[in-house]
């Protein structure tokens, strides 16, 4: 809960930020995980995500963005939904913009967790 107050303030900014710097909190929030639950060390981190419901950072960063640009799509500033549908003029793969972070496809322990959840979604 203390990573995230903070990420959640910038999320649209701090989503797309190094993959590395976004692992390594990811990695804290394994550990705290793993101390709360003084589970043995051969338990994956997807199974503590998929039965403490917890999403994974980047999950998480990504929801936290789509929320924010839904709300700002629809704000009365003309100028913050103006930034919502901001185009780059030429496109490349080297520029990160905030928006793209609503596509970009999960890590491996968010497609481990998502997956998860799908087979316990069938067998219920």
């Amino acid at each position: 809960m203390c990573i995230r107050m903070v990420m959640t303030y910038a999320s649209p900014v701090f989503a797309h930020a190094a993959p590395k710097a976004l692992h390594r909190l990811q990695v804290t929030q394994n550990k705290f995980c793993r101390a709360a639950t003084d589970a043995h060390w051969c338990v994956r981190n997807s199974i503590f995500h998929r039965d403490l419901e917890l999403p994974t950072i980047s999950k998480y960063m990504k929801d936290a963005s789509k929320r924010f640009f839904d709300i700002a799509g629809s704000h009365p500033n003309a100028f913050l939904r103006a930034v919502v549908d901001y185009q780059h003029p030429y496109s490349t793969h080297l520029i990160r913009r905030p928006r793209k972070v609503l596509t970009d496809p999960p890590d491996a322990l968010t497609a481990a967790v998502e997956s998860l959840n799908d087979v316990n979604d069938t067998h219920d």
